[in-house]
């Protein structure tokens, strides 16, 4: 039968249940969510484009990394087999020692700059030369538990040792012993494109030497919610240096002018191999798991060099000067999808939360609304993002946060049901920003806040 779950009631959640909802289809509806469902439903089946899904048609032609992980989840909800299919076609362009890309350009759209033939990244298939957040691990733990189905479980498991290969890639290259966290090498490896954290670390960036180029996104996007001309300089810059480098990610991990531990992709790593070590138990590859359980501590101690004693605030921090960026993003709220920080870390986080939720309509922003650099239409200097929201939520819940965690998700649903299936939101006024009919948006409602939040019981 089943049972009503409260997310603000005592009963702390066990979102490791196989049983959680979100990848159950039984659920009471309604005529209303009947509708939205299908509209997300549609959105999948609309931006897939035989194997692999886009984020939105014109603004983003091509298959990305983090992207494709989110939207197996929706796929999940009605479709098993395709969800697989996501993961298993982003993992066709892994690269030989790991390095799986952040863009896969499985055709030349002349729509999108920079496209394969900027980057010149000489793999087998045509791609990026940076990465992006690690979420397939997490996606894959849970699709494995949750299906019932042993062709589906043997499809997931093959998965296993190429997603090992990839986090082995990033403690070979990205995560060095003195900070033991996460570093990226372009602020597009994070996700948060133009987040006020990069502001500092990119100004030494020089761009005397960047090519005349055309930027395509703003053909597609109003330019006020898109990064600047001087942000894209400086990405231009970057993937300049990475392809004279011929994406050799030793050079660029240690010679790159760009160096900066992530708060976002370390929380999200740490969280990832915690995922992984408890697929490979559950495989059987318990060398493995002793390895990842290795990689666990290291960057356990990556986050306590990402916080900010001054600003009292988890944050990214720039390995080449040394200096915290001090500012709280959304991504610093994902301490509890990661489960760390010690007692007194999580009281002052806590507080930064009851201030920022004070201030803002909706949550959870995606910089700190209380600074002078937030702007609540311009990507990520502020508007809301499904998926981060996703993440944080889920982490408030396993730790028993519950009111946090209930304002999240009816937030988040709330977004989606008033203004669409945008590519983000205004935690002003809840306006959508970026691109129309977003995949992940759309599998966020199919797969988490678009559902009651009842579990199976016995």
């Amino acid at each position: 039968m089943l049972g009503e779950l409260s997310v603000t009631g005592p009963t702390r959640i066990s979102i490791n249940d196989t049983r959680f909802l979100w990848l159950i289809h039984a659920r009471r509806r309604s005529a209303v969510t009947d509708n939205i469902d299908s509209k997300a439903e549609t959105i999948l089946r609309d931006n897939d484009r035989g194997g692999f899904t886009v984020p939105t048609a014109g603004l983003y032609p091509y298959q990305w990394n983090w992207d494709s992980i989110f939207v197996s989840l929706g796929f999940a909800t009605f479709d098993e087999s395709r969800a697989v299919k996501e993961i298993e076609t982003l993992f066709e362009a892994q690269w030989d020692d790991g390095f799986l890309p952040h863009i896969v350009f499985r055709r030349d759209d002349p729509d999108y700059f920079p496209g394969p033939g900027a980057w010149d990244a000489r793999s087998a298939f045509s791609t990026s030369g940076i990465t992006q957040p690690p979420v397939a691990a997490s996606a894959i733990n849970d699709l494995w538990k949750a299906s019932a189905d042993d062709g589906i479980k043997s499809r997931l498991a093959a998965l296993f040792p190429k997603v090992v290969a990839w986090h082995r890639w990033f403690h070979k290259y990205r995560v060095p012993g003195d900070a033991n966290a996460v570093v990226i090498t372009h602020p597009w490896e994070s996700g948060r494109d133009n987040s006020p954290e990069w502001d500092a670390a990119s100004a030494n960036i020089d761009i005397s030497g960047v090519k005349p180029y055309k930027r395509r996104d703003l053909e597609h996007a109003d330019p006020h919610m898109r990064p600047t001309k001087l942000d894209y300089d400086r990405y231009m810059a970057l993937v300049e240096f990475g392809r004279e480098a011929g994406w050799d990610h030793e050079v660029i991990a240690t010679q790159g002018p760009f160096r900066v531990a992530d708060v976002g992709m370390t929380m999200i790593l740490l969280r990832a191999t915690r995922d992984l070590a408890e697929l490979a138990g559950n495989l059987g590859h318990l060398d493995t798991k002793t390895e990842l359980e290795g990689y666990i501590e290291q960057l356990e101690k990556g986050a306590q060099y990402l916080w900010d004693d001054a600003r009292k605030t988890f944050c990214s921090r720039d390995t080449i000067t040394g200096a915290h960026s001090g500012y709280v993003s959304s991504a610093s709220f994902l301490y509890g999808y990661a489960d760390v920080g010690d007692a007194e870390q999580r009281q002052k986080m806590a507080a930064h939360w009851e201030r920022i939720g004070k201030a803002s309509r909706y949550m959870v922003p995606s910089h700190d609304p209380d600074e002078t650099l937030f702007d609540h239409m311009r990507y990520w200097r502020g508007p809301i993002w499904i998926v981060i929201n996703y993440m944080v939520w889920r982490g408030f819940a396993e730790r028993g946060w519950n009111e946090r965690a209930e304002r999240i998700r009816r937030d988040s649903a709330d977004l989606i049901r008033a203004y669409g299936f945008n590519e983000a939101f205004s935690p002003v006024t809840g306006a959508g920003t970026g691109g129309k009919d977003f995949s992940w948006t759309a599998a966020m409602w199919l797969a988490w806040c678009g559902k009651d939040n009842r579990p199976a019981t016995e």
